[in-house]
């Protein structure tokens, strides 16, 4: 397959370089922030999932706000987020039961058992399997927003729209497995190499285009 649109695309990083090299460079500054800074990046993560990320933003400012992202159960964060967030019993059950696995008794671990994952794929299976709510997506999603995210794809709609607009994929999938989504994250991969713009990068450009601004 041909890629499509290389020159437009490297036209538009080339103007939104610097703004891109300075989102990316925020992430890696949460990355270097305490365990209460990663939990609220991966609880926006979760809260992300079918909804809008500045309402999830929001959400998660809300809920440390309150005092809820800490201590709140799970019905009283799913009353807060019932006109925040699609869902919003399974995403408050998924923060108490994330809260309960890296904020045990003996004391915060969850910065300690990243370090202990040090390459980006590994750590990202490793968070599907511990993390209820965090499917591949989000465990991209989570990994990029703290700097550990390099050769990930976050494989959202806005994403895979411009992935099909470059021929990296010939159509929307229907639905994403783990093994078609590891496909299409080689693809993309591929077509970081080929364009010469980082995976993380890319992301944010591809958003950005959607959205109209680079947010995370």
């Amino acid at each position: 397959m041909r890629f499509r649109h290389l020159e437009t695309l490297r036209s538009e990083y080339a103007a939104k370089q610097d703004l891109v090299a300075e989102r990316l460079a925020e992430f890696r500054r949460v990355g270097s922030l305490g365990d209460e800074r990663l939990f609220e990046e991966m609880c926006f993560c979760i809260l992300a999932v079918q909804s809008k990320a500045r309402t999830a933003d929001a959400a998660v400012r809300d809920l440390s706000k309150a005092g809820l992202l800490w201590s709140g159960r799970a019905p009283r964060l799913a009353a807060f987020l019932r006109h925040r967030t699609r869902f919003h019993n399974h995403k408050a059950a998924y923060i108490v039961g994330a809260r309960e696995r890296f904020f045990p008794e003996g004391g915060p671990c969850l910065s300690e058992s990243l370090q202990e994952q040090r390459d980006p794929k590994v750590a990202r299976a490793w968070l599907v399997g511990e993390v209820d709510g965090l499917g591949w997506k989000e465990g991209s999603h989570f990994l990029r927003n703290v700097g550990r995210g390099d050769g990930l794809a976050i494989l959202d709609r806005h994403i895979l729209r411009n992935l099909v607009r470059h021929g990296v994929i010939p159509a929307m999938p229907d639905s994403l497995t783990g093994p078609r989504y590891h496909a299409i994250e080689e693809r993309m991969n591929r077509f970081s190499s080929t364009v010469q713009i980082p995976m993380a990068a890319l992301d944010l450009l591809f958003w950005s285009r959607e959205t109209g601004e680079i947010f995370k």
